[in-house]
């Protein structure tokens, strides 16, 4: 007995030894990871205390994805690009309106001669906000200054900024990716039955195709025939602005996919060959070269051993750090991205709570006039939507006017909030519309019954002890379709107020369908058409502003949490890359952006408006 004993105490001792090392352990990489972002924020401090000395060009080395409102909304990004790096950049974020106010500074900027696209490592963006950067690349042309763009492979997100470029460069292996747009879905109706789960499906709408996944194999055909049309006009405003961008016709661009077989061959399979063939570049040369040119036109800088320029990055720190507090403003700018969900914004998501509380602010502020309501949102929540919706409509009784600018995408949920608009400004390519109701219930009792669990209890209604566990009551399933369908009337009802209709006539244009903007704005469902500064514009002359100024709606950050989300947003940057390697990218990232949306499925009353589709088109 007393082996036994000593056994166990020499375990116990053993254990607490461990525990206590891994708790010192933890608690020094914690000590020293803080100590270390401390010592490099104070010298990236004292550094941009001195005004940058730089001349040249504009290097625009975009990373990452362009986005209407970035997750680490912080002034620490210099910071972790210093300090952790830039190797995950895929997941880095930029500011779409940052980046075009950059470009626009820089315009004007004497110490700026021109400007350099290297976009190897930039991700992309959707179409509207590559038409407003382009539109500041445009008013950066007409300046004088020259625009170069350098690339070994340009993606069809890349090209698009390139081609406006008054000279694009292609290395001689390179390549010009443009082939298409498309969409795919993956699906799990056979699956779900092999695994036993019943999915309990509650709709209204023919087009509301972000339940298909769940209750088929395929797309339906009336999906298929709506996602058809989208990648058809996207992909036709793809093609009619970068052959007006080249002075080519939109054959040059793309010719189909025989055709630039076919040219291809007579290339003896040159892509660059091939690229300055249909002019889609304007010379085939090394990098050496490109650099050669470049130091001909911006001179050479014999310290840094390259030509003069500035990264569009250390440039807008620059602006940032000397640029004048502004007065208050007197338009607000609130911006909705991402899946609506209830409660509080999350990275990638819109919380009712917090954007309602944005609004709120903006209503309660006696310096504001107007509203611009950013939309670039698949929808969610209508729960989280219709407390949006409301805080909107109080603005507007306050007698101050609201415009909605549509971002990429202001479908189902989306759609909703902008119903209390004055005017609602799209782009062309702006997915919306997709105005329909869904919920979803999966429970699993036959999953556990195969593997010897059962579940049985009692209550005093069909309607009480609902479980995951047990089988979905009819006298239920009844009820929630009830729901489904007063929820749907009720958006039906909003539209039609808002757009001056009846509501028969929206629900002709309703049923959850997807409509691209061109589209959408001859349906009624978008006044006109145009970017956000059109939407700024719209609302100062509505509110009678002669000198607007925008205030940007954001929730105070503590310097802990700015940290916190710096770090979260860099996070991937410092995993290994062995590690990254074994992440299927297709796979995963269509997993991922289908199963965002369940893992964040808060609705109280599991209703949804939602559009699965909307973001998926590449």
């Amino acid at each position: 007995m007393s082996k036994i004993m000593e056994l166990i105490g020499t375990i116990f001792r053993f254990s607490w030894q461990a525990i206590n090392f891994i708790r010192k352990l933890i608690l020094n990489v914690i000590f020293f990871f803080l100590l270390f972002m401390g010592v490099g924020l104070y010298f990236i401090v004292q550094e941009t205390q001195k005004p940058t000395d730089y001349q040249g060009a504009l290097l625009v080395d975009l990373k990452g994805v362009i986005v209407d409102q970035t997750a680490n909304q912080n002034p620490l990004g210099q910071m972790s690009r210093e300090l952790l790096g830039v190797s995950g950049s895929q997941l880095q974020e930029n500011s779409l309106f940052e980046v075009v106010d950059t470009l626009r500074k820089a315009a004007t900027d004497p110490k700026i001669k021109g400007m350099v696209l290297k976009l190897d490592e930039f991700a992309g963006a959707d179409q509207p906000s590559l038409n407003y950067v382009g539109k500041a690349l445009t008013e950066f042309k007409k300046t004088g200054k020259p625009i170069y763009a350098i690339s070994g492979y340009y993606s069809q997100p890349q090209y698009y900024l390139a081609s406006y470029a008054d000279k694009i460069y292609l290395a001689s292996q390179g390549a010009v990716g443009i082939y298409g747009l498309g969409f795919s879905n993956l699906y799990y109706k056979s699956l779900l039955e092999k695994l036993k789960v019943n999915t309990h499906i509650f709709r209204v709408g023919t087009y509301k195709s972000a339940v298909e996944p769940l209750m088929r194999d395929n797309m339906s055909d009336e999906a298929r025939a709506a996602s058809s049309r989208l990648v058809s006009v996207l992909w036709s405003n793809y093609l009619t602005q970068v052959a007006e961008n080249r002075s080519i016709t939109k054959e040059d661009v793309f010719p189909g996919a025989k055709e630039m077989i076919v040219e291809l061959r007579k290339a003896d399979g040159d892509n660059a060959t091939y690229a300055l063939n249909r002019k889609l570049v304007d010379t085939v040369s090394s990098y050496a070269q490109f650099e050669a040119d470049m130091k001909e036109t911006f001179q050479w800088d014999h310290e840094a051993k390259q030509f003069n320029n500035i990264s569009i990055y250390d440039y807008a720190d620059n602006l940032t750090a000397f640029a004048p507090e502004n007065e208050d403003g007197n338009i607000a700018v609130v911006v909705v991205q991402g899946a609506i969900i209830d409660g509080e914004s999350i990275p990638g998501s819109a919380g009712g709570s917090t954007i309602a509380n944005q609004i709120r602010q903006a209503r309660l502020n006696p310096n504001i006039r107007a509203l611009v309501l950013r939309v670039n949102s698949p929808g969610g929540s209508v729960s989280a939507s219709e407390q949006i919706r409301s805080e909107i409509a109080a603005f507007k009784q306050e007698k101050k006017h609201v415009v909605v600018s549509m971002g990429g995408m202001a479908a189902s949920g989306g759609y909703w909030i902008s119903t209390p608009a004055s005017k609602i400004i799209a782009s062309p390519s702006t997915l919306t519309g997709s105005i329909g109701i869904f919920g979803v219930i999966n429970t699993f009792e036959n999953s556990l019954e195969s593997i010897g669990v059962h579940s049985d209890g009692v209550s005093t209604s069909p309607l009480a002890g609902l479980s995951v566990t047990n089988k979905l009551p009819e006298d239920f399933s009844e009820l929630f379709q009830l729901n489904i369908e007063s929820g749907y009337k009720t958006f039906l009802k909003l539209v039609a107020e808002s757009r001056n209709k009846t509501p028969a006539q929206v629900d002709r244009i309703a049923q959850g369908r997807v409509w691209v903007g061109v589209d959408a704005k001859q349906v009624g469902l978008v006044d006109e058409f145009g970017d956000f500064d059109d939407a700024i514009n719209a609302a100062a002359t509505m509110a009678k502003i002669k000198q607007p100024v925008i205030d940007w709606m954001k929730p105070e950050l503590s310097l802990s949490e700015q940290i916190l989300m710096s770090l979260s947003a860099n996070a991937k940057a410092i995993i290994p890359d062995p590690l990254q390697a074994y992440l299927p990218a297709p796979v995963f990232k269509e997993v991922k952006t289908q199963t965002e949306f369940y893992r964040n499925m808060n609705d109280p009353q599991n209703r949804y408006a939602y559009c699965l589709s909307c973001g998926d088109i590449q």
